[in-house]
């Protein structure tokens, strides 16, 4: 027997998402501040990464254009949580625009319109430039991603410009973050296995057998490219309620993220759902164990009283770019963590004892 009932593998996903939800509720009683930030982050990174991986993994359509998406989802969300004085005090340059000033509802609700705005926008986009392929469609999503930022960064009366927004509430606390990524993995696992996500995985394995199998490949990729930017929007309303500040910068929201984004899909695996998660978990892990590298250190016996910045991105860029020459299927490859692999695993593992 290699595979367990489907009983038992529900009654196992029951267990586990009730073990997990007491972990959490260990974790938001007894963590600092600081810690309860990190796992919220995690799950953030990972809501990025599994959209992501939809797109570029799933359905084969190289996008670099996903920080545009995520943009629009921290936009509209916030301006949407900001209360009608807190709009008209912070913007000092210009003053709001009077229908986004009364504009104003709660933190569930602004997050699905985020979500809902970024997919619009990646209608309005996905038309015209999914009709590109390969290098020509990274480019134009790219470009895309830079245009939206420069938008923010231009239209004073509605996003504040260069200022950002600032007093966003921290509404994202461990339960919406980590309750999100099991919305966006519950959904995307099932789309993957219906016969829609067949359908996307023959795309990304051969366009042109897929075409003449009879499957619309434009509009399959579009649907998949709304998708996944409708979760890049609901990670980018998450993340702006977490950092507190929002600004059109090329280091927090600019073209600079959808790197960070590749480099979580890479790492745990283009294809794999389950890798995007653990990719996404692992980045942000490294990413502030990492920050030491910029506060003063000793190694080797060489002191470094201020650090040395900058220093942290180079080593990810490093570690990246060793995955991509040694390791490029990353930790997963296009597996998923499956109940039925893990007991082959342990099965496996048994013999071997077994046989000692």
């Amino acid at each position: 027997m290699e595979k367990l009932s489907n009983k038992t593998k529900t009654m196992l996903t029951i267990f586990i998402i009730v073990f997990f939800a007491f972990l959490l509720f260990l974790a938001s009683r007894y963590l600092d501040s600081y810690r309860l930030r990190i796992i919220n982050l995690m799950a953030i990174y990972a809501i990025m990464a599994v959209s992501l991986n939809l797109i570029n993994g799933i359905t084969g359509i190289l996008s670099l254009g996903h920080a545009g998406f995520i943009l629009i989802g921290a936009y509209t969300s916030a301006l949407l949580t900001l209360t009608p004085s807190q709009k008209v005090s912070s913007f000092i340059i210009e003053p709001v625009n009077p229908i986004i000033q009364n504009l104003h509802t709660n933190f569930f609700v602004a997050t699905i319109l985020g979500g809902l705005m970024a997919a619009f926008f990646a209608f309005l986009i996905g038309w015209p430039v999914l009709k590109l392929s390969g290098d020509y469609l990274a480019i134009a999503s790219l470009g895309f991603a830079e245009v939206i930022r420069i938008l923010a960064l231009n239209a004073q009366s509605i996003t504040n410009g260069a200022l950002g927004l600032k007093g966003i509430p921290e509404y994202t606390n461990i339960w919406w973050a980590w309750g999100w990524l099991l919305v966006t993995i519950v959904f995307i696992v099932s789309l993957v296995k219906s016969s829609y996500g067949r359908a996307l995985l023959a795309i990304r394995e051969d366009r042109i057998a897929a075409e003449l199998m009879g499957i619309n490949v434009f509009k399959h990729e579009l649907i998949s490219f709304i998708i996944g930017a409708f979760f890049a929007g609901i990670s980018g309303a998450l993340y702006a309620h977490w950092l507190t500040t929002i600004e059109p910068k090329i280091t927090t929201l600019g073209p600079i993220l959808t790197f960070y984004i590749l480099i979580m899909v890479v790492l745990g695996g283009l294809g794999s759902i389950s890798g995007s998660v653990v990719g996404g978990i692992t980045f942000a892990l490294l990413m502030e164990w990492l920050r030491n590298l910029e506060d003063p250190f000793t190694i080797f016996g060489l002191n470094f009283p201020n650090g040395i910045k900058g220093l942290r991105l180079l080593v990810i860029s490093t570690i990246f770019i060793l995955t991509m020459i040694f390791w490029n299927r990353g930790i997963f490859g296009r597996n998923e963590l499956t109940w039925d692999s893990i007991y082959r695993f342990f099965k496996r593992f048994k013999k071997k004892r077994g046989g000692k």
